[in-house]
């Protein structure tokens, strides 16, 4: 086995997240519903991406890169695999993943589409209206796949939310090749109902074929996946299909299925939800790590909890403190 060099490895979409508040008509005079994601094409990207205010804010993202964001606030050891482009909101994902010291090396994207970005227009009502476009972030290939640095990893999670691209898919089933060849896990959240929907046939096979060990599901997700409104039902399939299963459950907290044994935790308390983005991202960073470092199910759930409680009490998908003092100050393993 390779020696370890990082706790946790991600791989999914590399996307720059840029917020910026907009005067009065402007989500109107764009053609833009209020409060609702809209994809966009590379010139509406440039268009937009021209008219945001200098005061704008800009941050890495994407699932997987919020995760790996996680893992690193929390003292782990953390890599990142993703795309972005030769270009300045490329030199800007990398600088931030670098500067709160996740590990990225995935070569840029030339001569091609522009870097993934989600342009966040805050209303003064507070309303989040979402301009994405997916560019480079899909040209995702086998060739950003390392097996020193697969294999260097205890751990090597990626997100549902890039199984539409064909060579995506081929990366990902190489990452998990790769990893287990190792002496690795592979992990897979499901990410969204959505992508269920579109891939259920897909991601049973990865999971019933053992490509993947790790499944990350929220409730909706996991019924979507079996195609069922009984929650007891869905846990049943999953236990029997995968290595370890962790569904988070919201306001109830969340459960870890392992070895047909099945461990529940509840949600650390909280007077208001401010913004429920990245809770699912933030849960895996604790529980992966936990599991990274042969913690109980019990005190990696925990952990997990405990991380995107943090990060649903304020605007955004990144912590605001360290969790690492966090799960210190609780009591929890590190």
């Amino acid at each position: 086995m390779t020696q370890t060099r990082f706790d946790v490895l991600t791989i999914g979409n590399a996307i720059v997240d840029i917020i910026a508040p907009v005067e009065p008509g402007f989500i109107e005079r764009e053609g833009m519903q209020e409060g609702i994601m809209h994809l966009i094409d590379t010139d509406r990207a440039e268009d937009l991406y021209a008219k945001m205010p200098i005061s704008r804010q800009q941050i890495s993202g994407g699932s997987a890169a919020n995760t790996a964001a996680g893992i690193a606030s929390l003292g782990g050891r953390a890599a990142f695999v993703g795309k972005v482009a030769d270009d300045v909101l490329g030199d800007v994902f990398e600088a931030d993943l670098n500067d709160i010291g996740v590990h990225y090396n995935t070569s840029r994207l030339k001569n091609g589409a522009l870097t993934a970005r989600s342009m966040i227009f805050l209303s003064e009502d507070g309303e989040r209206t979402m301009n994405t476009y997916l560019g480079a972030c899909h040209q995702l290939t086998e060739a950003d796949i390392h097996p020193d640095e697969i294999g260097g990893a205890a751990i090597t999670f990626m997100e549902g939310f890039l199984w539409d691209p064909v060579e995506a898919k081929k990366a990902f089933v190489l990452a998990a090749h790769y990893a287990h060849k190792h002496e690795r896990a592979a992990a897979l959240t499901l990410s969204d109902p959505f992508c269920v929907d579109r891939f259920r046939a897909e991601f049973l096979d990865l999971i019933r074929s053992k490509t993947i060990d790790y499944v990350f599901a929220n409730v909706h997700e996991l019924k979507s996946l079996y195609e069922t409104d009984d929650l007891g039902e869905a846990v049943r399939q999953i236990a029997k299909d995968a290595e370890v299963a962790a569904i988070t459950m919201g306001a109830d907290g969340a459960m870890a299925v392992f070895n047909g044994e099945i461990t529940s935790v509840p949600a650390f308390p909280i007077d208001k939800v401010v913004d429920a983005t990245g809770a699912g991202d933030l849960f895996a960073s604790g529980f992966l790590l936990g599991l990274a470092r042969n913690q109980s199910m019990e005190s990696a759930l925990k952990t997990g909890c405990l991380a995107a409680h943090e990060v649903i009490s304020h605007i955004g998908a990144r912590p605001q403190v360290a969790l690492d003092g966090l799960v210190a100050k609780h009591g929890l393993a590190g």
